[in-house]
């Protein structure tokens, strides 16, 4: 439960797991019934975010909204990860770059049908330190190698100091920082990162 106390911006999360206890995570590709779903997992997350330290600079009702919810779901690239059959986590992986991707000189050269871009990488604030956001990283390599993409790519804010942890954390390599035209919003340089899974011949 996660409820905004006194409107004193402090969110309390209480907390899911106790010490020691393991989470039994189960990953599937989302459905159109589970848009109402990530709709409200995008909006408790971005009220924990507003009343604590914002790392990927997000806004309720800008990103992530129900419209990336829609759009990953009806083009078959957004993966929820449910425990106890309540959606945890998501994650988009599609071929689609940002512009800016095109200018930058990657690990390796790849059409992007052969390249992930892992998007809107999202994990409830109850859920925040369970090993979530590991366990969408790991199905992303996993999903890639039984795809035959060659790379997975993706980029990050800056200042996310968390995701950058956890990218590097997977074997991702920075590759460089671009601006990708966000600055209105106050995220003007974002890192690249790449994680190879087939060397090009």
């Amino acid at each position: 439960m996660i409820s905004l106390q006194n409107g004193d911006k402090h969110l309390r999360i209480r907390p899911v797991l106790g010490k020691g206890q393991t989470m039994n995570l189960q990953i599937q590709l989302g459905t159109e019934k589970d848009i109402d779903e990530l709709e409200q997992l995008y909006n408790d997350l971005n009220d924990y975010l507003e009343a604590n330290i914002n790392y990927p600079g997000w806004i309720k009702g800008v990103y992530p909204v129900r419209e990336n919810a829609v759009n990953g779901v009806s083009g078959k690239h957004l993966y929820t990860v449910k425990y106890k059959n309540r959606i945890v986590g998501s994650i988009i992986l599609s071929h689609e770059p940002e512009q800016a991707y095109r200018d930058v000189k990657w690990k390796i050269e790849a059409d992007y049908s052969d390249v992930f871009v892992i998007h809107t990488l999202v994990v409830h604030p109850e859920f925040i330190n369970c090993g979530v956001g590991s366990h969408l990283m790991d199905f992303a390599l996993q999903c890639g190698r039984e795809h035959h993409i060659k790379t997975i790519r993706l980029d990050v804010f800056e200042k996310n100091k968390p995701a950058i942890h956890l990218y590097e954390k997977s074997g991702y390599q920075y590759i460089d920082t671009v601006d990708l035209g966000l600055e209105e919003y106050g995220l003007k340089w974002f890192r690249l990162y790449e994680k190879i899974i087939t060397e090009t011949l």
